[in-house]
């Protein structure tokens, strides 16, 4: 289904709200836009419906990147201009969602220093990150914990049930010990209960906030059936639907086919992926899973020499995933990560620019019919001067004037498709 353009009923009333919410909102020095009681004025969720996302009750295609340090460098006032730097240029070539980490447990900054144990310090950097977004008319998706040991990840939770003298043996028991599974559910309440001390509104009921990504790149390989981690996805989705209704949720895995779908498995990049305890139909149809998510790794997946097999295996990754989100799921599946290394062998801006392009095409081919592809996200856009955060895989637009382009163009096309978001 296509959408038609707004009529131009549709679209006075449309600036007839606006115009009501500016004279009853005040806006402060941080430019947000909420009343005196918390709750968020004037700028709506973003909800699911059908294989659509909608905002406003129009539909939302997004174009978007990750920039997993945010918080990080928030915390220190010498780096906390580079978050700002980033939303301005995110902003400039209409980039919606930013996607970013809401973790960091144990180790350097750590956010939860252990279970339960919180610096405020930290958590005011994310405040600032989310109070920024907001600032620049960006929604984000946060992530809750990572799948790797980088910023602590399930292997930490698993060193603390150590600690507290529990015997693990493996970093997939956080997965199904009730000790750690405990202190995730912990850290999810904290996490969506928090009040942003700049804006003053819980992190639960502000739609700057596009959705919660339960685990990055999840993965259970002790359990190659794949029950373990659905067992997991479906308790924990459950668990943040009962303390936040009103946000989307999404399980955050890599879109691997497992053993549910045999028959899809000839899509994934390599023998191992089928192995990995993730089934990308089987995750997605648990109970409080609101939109699916896919990355786009060949130089990690298939090889590290950049070659035309990394397009041809693009084109083919992308159309499965869009065909199963039409056809087998109904819900809106998103590309949230997506990039090429300066590492990689016969590396160039000129390859890199024709993957993005790929990526953006086959967004918008689906788009234009009405089907389940709601955006991508590029991996990563980065600001300058923020070199040793870099993995290889940093955008810095400045540096890059024809993948900026590329970049700008396919948020323009985006928005034929879209509302404006609401800026303070």
């Amino acid at each position: 289904m296509i959408f038609s353009p707004p009529s131009l009923l549709q679209k006075l009333c449309f600036l007839l709200t606006i115009l009501l919410a500016s004279l009853t909102i005040t806006t402060s020095k941080n430019h947000t836009l909420w009343s005196h009681e918390g709750e968020a004025v004037g700028s709506p969720m973003v909800v699911r419906k059908g294989n659509q996302f909608v905002l406003g009750g129009q539909p939302f295609y997004l174009n978007g990147f990750n920039t997993y340090w945010l918080m990080i460098l928030a915390v220190d006032p010498s780096t906390r201009g580079k978050i700002t730097e980033t939303f301005e240029y995110a902003s400039a070539v209409g980039l919606t969602v930013g996607r970013t980490w809401a973790f960091n447990d144990g180790g350097w900054r750590a956010l939860q220093q252990s279970p339960g144990v919180y610096d405020e310090n930290v958590f005011k950097g994310l405040d600032f990150v989310v109070s920024e977004a907001r600032r620049y008319g960006i929604r984000l998706i946060l992530s809750l914990i990572n799948n790797w040991k980088d910023f602590g990840g399930k292997s930490q939770y698993v060193k603390w049930g150590n600690e507290a003298g529990l015997k693990l043996t493996s970093d997939d028991d956080f997965f199904t010990h009730p000790t750690l599974k405990a202190y995730y559910k912990a850290n999810v309440n904290a996490i969506l209960n928090r009040v942003n001390t700049i804006t003053n509104i819980t992190y639960k009921a502000d739609p700057t906030i596009f959705a919660w990504e339960l685990m990055n790149e999840a993965r259970c390989p002790t359990d190659p059936s794949g029950n373990t981690l659905q067992a997991w996805i479906e308790e924990m989705a459950s668990y943040v639907k009962s303390i936040d209704s009103n946000h989307l949720v999404e399980v955050g895995i890599e879109g691997f086919y497992g053993p549910s779908t045999p028959n899809r498995q000839q899509f994934n990049p390599n023998t191992f992926s089928a192995q990995v305890g993730t089934d990308f139909i089987r995750n997605h149809r648990a109970l409080g899973i609101d939109f699916a998510t896919v990355h786009i790794y060949p130089d990690t997946w298939i090889s590290n020499v950049v070659s035309n097999t990394y397009l041809q295996f693009v084109g083919s990754w992308m159309q499965s995933h869009i065909d199963d989100a039409d056809k087998m799921l109904g819900m809106p599946v998103v590309f949230t990560e997506f990039g090429v290394s300066v590492k990689d062998n016969n590396f160039s801006v000129n390859f890199r620019d024709l993957f993005i392009n790929i990526v953006y095409r086959n967004v918008m081919n689906s788009a234009m019919r009405g089907g389940s592809a709601a955006g991508s996200l590029l991996w990563q856009l980065f600001p300058e001067g923020v070199d040793n955060m870099d993995d290889g895989y940093a955008v810095v637009l400045a540096k890059y004037p024809s993948t900026s382009n590329i970049i700008s163009l396919q948020s323009k096309k985006i928005k034929t498709f879209t509302i404006p978001s609401l800026r303070g």
